[in-house]
């Protein structure tokens, strides 16, 4: 006969099960850029090898993926606008951050290249020199890193367009795969991060025509997100994932990570 105490044991364990294997996986919130370029599915079952925690990822701008670690709706973060990553760490959101890898940004348009790009002197040239002949240049519009980005160097130029007057600007409030589709198929200028372009598949005609300012520089930090904030989180996983990153193991994985045969992320963990 089955002891009393026994089943109430078992009770206990059944209970906790759900909890115990809820350790064993996350949620990662991060920029299409990662995902679009084919390094989640190259860098995350290396992951989950060396450590059995599976991740699911939530694949949207760097603005959407900090409003969800903000609201606890996910675990980590791996993100690109460095000023908006700090403010999320000194406001309680995040426990730290920590540098992982870097790319950068160019910038591509027809193989005509009708604003004459390709012979700028720097980034904020090149696009002064799409403002003057008006030719399109499509925005994602959607507060992503790569938005931010576009809009500090029409900052730097001394020009910040505004779709809602500027006809040849127009922001799609979408993802970079949907905004480069949308610049091909209007003929237009376009800024996007070196990965995502070269595991496009749409380019027609459409080449990089700008490319190697410091300001395209693109730096990539992981952020767990804070249990104090939200206790619910898998803080646990999160650190051992942001450990793995910075770690030899995950910074030779990232170095290894390859588009075409070239390398696309370069690791500088501290």
């Amino acid at each position: 006969m089955v002891s009393r105490l026994f089943l109430f044991a078992l009770m206990l364990f059944l209970l906790a099960a759900p909890s115990l294997a809820e350790q064993k996986q996350l949620t990662l919130a991060s920029t299409t850029s990662t995902d679009n370029s084919g390094l989640f599915q190259y860098l995350l079952p290396l992951f989950t090898a060396d450590t059995g925690i599976a991740v699911r990822v939530i694949a949207v701008g760097t603005g959407q993926a900090i409003r969800l670690g903000m609201k606890g709706d996910a675990d980590i973060l791996l993100v690109h606008h460095p000023e908006s990553e700090q403010r999320f760490v000194s406001e309680g959101y995040g426990t730290r951050r920590l540098k992982v890898m870097f790319n950068d940004f160019v910038l591509i348009g027809p193989a005509d290249d009708p604003a004459a790009i390709a012979g700028s002197p720097d980034a904020a040239t090149a696009l002064l020199r799409i403002v003057r002949t008006t030719q399109g240049f499509t925005s994602r519009g959607d507060e992503s890193g790569t938005h931010k980005a576009e809009r500090a160097l029409w900052l730097a130029a001394g020009h910040l367009p505004d779709a809602r007057v500027e006809r040849w600007y127009r922001e799609t409030g979408a993802g970079m795969g949907a905004t480069l589709n949308t610049a091909v198929d209007l003929n237009a200028y376009v800024l996007s991060d070196r990965a995502t372009w070269l595991g496009f598949a749409n380019k027609r005609g459409h080449r990089v025509l700008f490319e190697g300012d410091p300001r395209l520089f693109n730096q990539y930090a992981v952020i767990p997100v804070n249990p104090l904030r939200h206790p619910h989180v898998r803080a646990e996983a999160a650190d051992e994932f942001a450990e793995w990153l910075v770690s030899t193991a995950g910074q030779t994985a990232i170095a290894s990570f390859r588009i075409h045969n070239s390398q696309v992320f370069h690791p500088n963990a501290d």
